[in-house]
Parts: C-alpha cells; structure tokens; sequence
C-alpha cells in the first residue's frame, strides 16, 4: 500500500512538473488568400514637361554642310543677254534678329554680259565675263507642322564687295542696273534652297525619339529593392517653335504613366511609330509624376518579421516570440500570419486594413483584430495572449516603414535629374519639390502604394546629328 501510494505521488508529481512546463499547441484555420485580384492596378496619368533647344548654331553648322558650291545657274543667254552662275563663297552666319533667323550668305557670281547690237539681220556682239563677290542677307520666320520646323525666306538685300562695271572701249561702265534685276530672276531660287536646307537641319524628329527611347528606358531606383522607375508614353505635345535670345525653342510636354516595379527590368513600352505630336496654346511648368510603388507581399512580410525581433508578448511566465511573419490579401483585408514559439507554438492569424500614416511615413494595419477562428481557439486555449494589451502590442509591430523607400527614391530620381545624360547630346535636368502619399491598393500578389512626386524636368538636346 505505501508502495502504491509512493508510486502515485510520484507521477502526480511528475505530471504536475511536466504538465506546467508542456506548451500550448494551436491550429488556427487558415484564411486563404483571394485569387480573384491579379497583379494589375489602376494608375493615373502624368505629365512631364520637355522643353527643347535647337541652338542656332547648329543650325548654322548643319546649313553650312547641306548648302555647298554652285547653288544657281542660268545658261540662256538669248532671253535677257545674260548668263549666270552663282556659288556660296563662304560660311553662312545665322543669328536672330528681332525674333526672326537672319541668314548671311557670301556668295561669288559668274556673268557673261552680251552687248551689242543688231540690225537689218546683222549681229553686232561681244561677251564679257564678270566675276563679282557679294554679301545677301536672308531673313526667316519660324513655324512648326507635325514634326516639320519650317521657314518662310525672304531675301532682303544684296552688297556688291565692289560695283559691277565691264571695260568698254576702254572705259569702265558700271552694269548695276543690269545686274540687280538678274539677282531678282534667282532671288526665290536662294529663297527656297535656304529653307529647304533650314528645314532638312531642324529635322529635330530623330533626336527627340532617340531622347524619348533613352528616357522611357526602365531606370534602376534601388538596387536593394529591386525596383525599376517605368514611364509608359500616352501623347506628346508641343506648342509653337519661338525664336529665343540664340536658339528656337519650343515647349513639349509627354502625357504619360510612370510605375514602379520590383523584381527584374521590365520592358521599353515606347513604340516610336505610334507617337504623333499635339499642338496646344501651353504646357505646364512643373511635373505630376503619379507613381505605383509596388511592395511585394513577400518583401512586405520580411520586413515585418524583423520588426517582431525581439519580442516577447505575453504576461508573467506566459510569453511568445514571433518567429515569422507572412502576409497576404483576402476580402479587402490584410491577412497576417504570426509563427509563435513559447508558451503557445503554431500559427495564428490576424486582419486588419492597410493604412498609412502620413507623418511616420508608415504602413499600418487598421481596425487589426484576430479572425474569428484563431479568437475563439485563443480564448479556449490562451486566453492570456488574446487580450487587448497583447494585440496593442502586436499590432504595434505590424508596420513597416516606406520612408526609406522614399528617401531612396527621391535621391535615385534626384540622380536621374541632375545632368542625366541618357544619350550623347541629351541632357536631363530638374527638381524634385515634393513627395505625397495618395492611396494604397491591394492586388493578390502585392500592396500598391501610390505616390504623387511634383516636380521639374528639363530635356535639352544640345546638337542636331
């Protein structure tokens, strides 16, 4: 009997050890995640000014090459007894004047004069060849037509280096009053090629695609994160070529989405056939980048699990860490999954809504409880962990900042802005004023945070190829 009795306290003892220190096993169901929602999100437009220059001096330096040698010629010498070459003798000079482009053109000028006379079928002739050297000065308004820059030339005067004269009988006759109506006869002919050699150098078309290919390239903001700044083209606009201080300048403005991605460098969306330009009265000065951050649920829970590192909840010798967290959409709500490791092992699961916090730069979970079927095995099992101050506490630690998203962004864009140079002869210059949090999206694969970015950006093609 007192052996029995000894063998029975033992294992009550036992148990009593034992069975203080055994921890709390749960199985919570599982919420799982929605699959109606793909990774497809609704994303405003934005708008980026584009300011471009063609300096007049590379107009000057493409007009030089495309207008070159003999640019008129005249070899009939029965209708006004006068033949007529007349080649660019030196450099042409471009500059503005009074908001239009004034063109100087050296030229040097071959005449044959037959003089002479004829009666009662007898021709009394001689021919006298003359050559000359001579200043015309062009002027040029300026106009745009879908991708075209053209001009409207008109010869304003022309400047003998020395007056036209011919050796008659040994006398020196000035022939100016012959020569000037000559000069009327290729007046247009100068006229035309001038804009035509204008407006095969301000073929600004090319420069502006390669710079519009190069700009919608997907740019590299975090090499951490993985994340890819997109601009998506919708429409180009431009407003009227005006003639500024020494270049034509004309507003442009890209209509366009700009996105986030995370994960590999996603595809150039540009398609340069389909881009067509827009005339409008005006563009704006500053920049609306809406833009789609992208955080993965993956990344999201990361984060979150090194924000419980550390933890403990509980009270008294009732305490848990959590190991791990993982985090998914279901309904419109978060799911949180918590992995606990203590007085209670398993999984437990919270929701709650996505919020964020507009001064801590942070995303929280509001309205965060636990789903039903976890509270009510809780309350059956560890009643100690489903009380308000331990869900305060965790809900505390369901957060993560995107500060330091931002902050990275802002500097990586700020890199992007400064002296940027996609393509030789391109620069991209500007300023980021503000960053603004506007609304957060969930999808089934991640949290969509969408952020306003006002700004400036100034594209400037410095030299025509």
């Amino acid at each position: 009997m007192n052996k029995f009795i000894a063998k029975y306290t033992l294992l009550f003892s036992l148990f009593a050890i034992f069975g203080c220190s055994t921890t709390t096993q749960i199985a919570a169901l599982k919420p799982e995640p929605d699959d109606a929602s793909p990774l497809v999100y609704e994303n405003s437009t934005s708008f980026i000014s584009l300011p471009i220059k063609i300096k007049l001096k590379d107009i000057e330096n493409q007009t030089n090459k495309l207008l070159n040698g003999l640019i008129y010629e005249d070899n009939n010498i029965e209708d006004d007894d006068i033949q007529m070459k007349v080649w660019k003798l030196g450099a042409i000079k471009i500059s503005n004047e009074k908001g239009k482009i004034k063109t100087v053109l050296p030229l040097k000028i071959t005449v044959n004069y037959r003089y002479g006379i004829n009666k009662m079928g007898i021709q009394l002739y001689d021919t006298r060849e003359i050559n000359m050297n001579g200043v015309v000065t062009l002027s040029s308004s300026v106009g745009l037509t879908n991708w075209k820059m053209n001009t409207d030339t008109m010869l304003q005067s022309l400047e003998w280096n020395e007056s036209p004269t011919i050796n008659i009988a040994g006398k020196s006759v000035a022939i100016t009053y012959l020569i000037n109506p000559a000069v009327r006869i290729f007046k247009s002919k100068i006229e035309n090629n001038l804009d035509e050699a204008i407006k095969k150098s301000m073929d600004f078309k090319p420069n502006v695609l390669d710079a519009l290919e190069k700009i919608c390239t997907p740019f590299q903001m975090s090499e951490t994160y993985d994340s890819w700044l997109r601009i998506v083209p919708i429409e180009l606009y431009t407003t009227e070529a005006k003639l500024q201080k020494e270049a034509i300048s004309l507003d442009m403005g890209l209509k366009c989405n700009m996105e986030t991605v995370v994960g590999q460098q996603p595809k150039n969306k540009l398609d340069r056939d389909k881009i067509i330009l827009k005339p409008v009265s005006k563009m704006p000065e500053k920049i609306s980048a809406n833009i789609a951050a992208v955080s993965t649920y993956q990344d999201a829970s990361r984060i979150m699990t090194k924000n419980f590192q550390g933890q403990e909840f509980g009270s008294g010798s009732k305490k848990v860490k959590v190991q791990k967290v993982a985090i998914w959409q279901k309904n419109n709500k978060m799911i949180i999954a918590l992995d606990l490791l203590g007085s209670l092992n398993g999984t437990i699961y919270l929701s709650g809504f996505p919020q964020y916090n507009d001064t801590t730069k942070e995303i929280y979970f509001d309205q965060l409880d636990y789903v039903l079927d976890t509270k009510s095995r809780l309350i059956k099992t560890a009643n100690w962990l489903a009380s308000g101050v331990v869900l305060k506490k965790m809900q505390d630690a369901c957060r993560y900042s995107i500060q330091p998203n931002l902050d990275e962004g802002k500097k990586n864009m700020l890199t992007y802005l400064k002296n940027y140079s996609p393509m030789p002869g391109v620069f991209v210059n500007g300023n980021i004023d503000d960053i603004q949090f506007k609304k957060i999206q969930l999808t089934n694969k991640a949290i969509i945070a969408f952020i306003t970015v006002n700004g400036k950006v100034d594209v400037s093609i410095d030299g025509l190829k």
